[in-house]
């Protein structure tokens, strides 16, 4: 059985950002339900695919800018913290959208990360 690291290398690009926009939906979901343990298993999976993206010949993960326009706000949410570090003023301005957005819990998440970035707290890698 192959370990996870080994599934996700042997997969696409498109796929990798593709599975990412699915677990932003499974995120919505589980967070509605209060499902936390869920919402925990499918954020260790997303950033088992950020890793992955950032380890490909020319940090790839610039693509999750493609869900930057995605219909749900858990997916837009995590495209924009996946690219702070490789599209800071893009990612920047998604997150102050989402957090002017008032759709919570996203908005909240989106002030937060915000308020993280401009105290130096968090700083993207």
């Amino acid at each position: 059985m192959k370990s996870k690291a080994a599934r996700l290398a042997n997969q696409s690009d498109d796929s990798l950002i593709a599975r990412a926009a699915e677990i932003g939906v499974e995120q919505d979901h589980a967070l509605l339900g209060n499902e936390i343990a869920r919402y925990n298993r499918l954020f260790d999976e997303l950033m088992g695919i950020e890793e992955e993206l950032r380890a490909r010949p020319g940090d790839r993960r610039r693509l999750f800018v493609k869900l930057y326009e995605h219909r749900n706000m858990q997916v837009r949410l995590n495209s924009a913290k996946a690219t702070l570090a490789v599209a800071p003023q893009e990612a920047r301005a998604l997150l102050e959208w989402i957090a002017e957005s008032k759709h919570n819990p996203q908005a909240g998440d989106a002030g937060m990360c915000l308020w993280a970035l401009d105290e130096g707290i968090f700083v993207p890698e």
